[in-house]
């Protein structure tokens, strides 16, 4: 029984960049011919010439939070998809409300993967506990774990006990769903004295899989792994056995910028995770800014796959705030440090003091001096229209946490 889902999991890194650079290229050239937003903001964009991380590095991003406003004023998709609505095979309204597409194609996900390395196989049984009414969560999976060859108990969400009788009576062995229903439906099969022993797996997503919830599932006989993914770009990255962070997904390109910029940070560095689709022709999403910290881990996992690897969810980029009645961006403060070279990086800190908002820009710079310090003061108050103060500090003094803003303000 092979170990991998498929060939594409085990390729030379030298291999896998150059297929995915040539991806990237005919995926710019399809997104700029084909999506009236992309032909927009592509324009100037010669599509060949986008052919490493580089170049990719270069494009617009588009952001999560601003699909909300698009799609109000070009629905239904904003103009981002490439494949006419009534062509795809599903349509979907998640939380927010987002409108999301789904194309016809096997696993068009790509969900497959995840639940494969999960210890799914063909001629097992897996109980979806998504949902599969309004949002693609439930139909992500199941396309996943049709690609894997095995059947699936469409459960959803709710109905406690009907999931446990589906468990005792089916034998299944797989869970997937959120990382804390498994344990609702486990504590109501003892409280129902079922026997749902067979299930021996679980992939989770959609929520913090805590590490004690992972260690009561593996005392309770069920070896648990977690992916991370989207509505809108189905799977990034997923645990393998080895459980040491999340190899990204082979479909995707990602990259983990500053908060509020497109500009890469250092591998190792915490950032937002902007994602690229390399095969999608229905939703080609190029540098999509999820809204979701991560970063880069050195070195290859040792399960055997080669791709990269993220440790996994770090919290939400968007720390945009309001600071004495205005809204400040961390692009703003970005911007600040773009206007002095001599600045490594910078953060934000928002206090209160005897009821008034206090900010404080703390710098990381190899330069200090008064004059350095009053024309950083000078930038931040042109670009965010508020004063502040400055505080310079050596390079490598602030946390390696992806922070641009810190709002401290204790309102209790």
């Amino acid at each position: 029984m092979t170990d991998f889902f498929d060939a594409l999991e085990t390729r030379d890194p030298a291999v896998r960049d150059r297929e995915q650079m040539a991806a990237l290229a005919a995926q710019v050239a399809h997104a700029k011919a084909n999506s009236a937003y992309y032909a927009e903001t592509l324009a100037d964009v010669d599509p060949a010439s986008v052919s490493s991380l580089e170049a990719l590095a270069k494009l617009p991003v588009t952001r999560k939070s601003e699909l909300l406003d698009r799609q109000k004023q070009t629905p239904p998709f904003g103009g981002l998809t490439a494949t006419a609505s009534g062509d795809l095979l599903r349509v979907f309204m998640s939380p927010g409300p987002i409108a999301d597409p789904e194309g016809h194609g096997d696993d068009w996900w790509r969900m497959g993967r995840a639940l494969f390395a999960a210890g799914l196989r063909k001629g097992d049984i897996a109980l979806n506990c998504f949902s599969y009414h309004h949002t693609p969560a439930g139909h992500m999976f199941e396309t996943g774990a049709k690609a894997v060859g095995c059947a699936v108990y469409p459960g959803g969400v709710g109905q406690t006990e009907a999931q446990v009788a589906a468990i005792a009576h089916y034998g299944i062995g797989t869970f997937v769903g959120t990382p804390d229903f498994l344990k609702i439906i486990l504590d109501k099969a003892e409280d129902l004295k079922a026997d749902v022993s067979s299930v021996k797996r679980a992939l989770v997503s959609g929520g913090a899989l805590f590490p004690s919830l992972r260690e009561e599932y593996s005392a309770r006989g069920v070896d648990c792994v977690q992916c991370y993914g989207t509505a809108d770009l189905g799977l990034i990255a997923y645990e393998t056995p080895a459980k040491e962070g999340m190899v990204v997904d082979e479909g995707v390109i990602v990259e983990i910028v500053r908060p509020g910029t497109g500009d890469p940070v250092a591998d190792g560095e915490v950032g937002e995770v902007l994602v690229t689709l390399l095969n999608n022709k229905d939703y080609p999403l190029i540098r999509f800014a999820t809204g979701d910290m991560s970063a880069f881990m050195a070195g290859a996992s040792p399960c055997g796959r080669t791709n990269r690897r993220i440790k996994g969810w770090m919290g939400r980029a968007d720390q945009r705030t309001k600071i004495k009645g205005m809204f400040v961006d961390p692009a703003q403060v970005a911007r600040v440090v773009k206007a002095h070279p001599d600045l490594v990086k910078a953060r934000l800190e928002v206090t209160l003091v005897d009821n008034k908002d206090r900010m404080v820009l703390i710098c990381e710079s190899d330069v200090f001096g008064d004059d350095f310090q009053s024309a950083v003061a000078a930038s931040m108050q042109t670009e965010c229209k508020l004063k502040g103060a400055v505080k310079l500090v050596p390079p490598g003094t602030l946390p390696n946490d992806g922070k641009v803003i810190d709002d401290q303000r204790d309102y209790d």
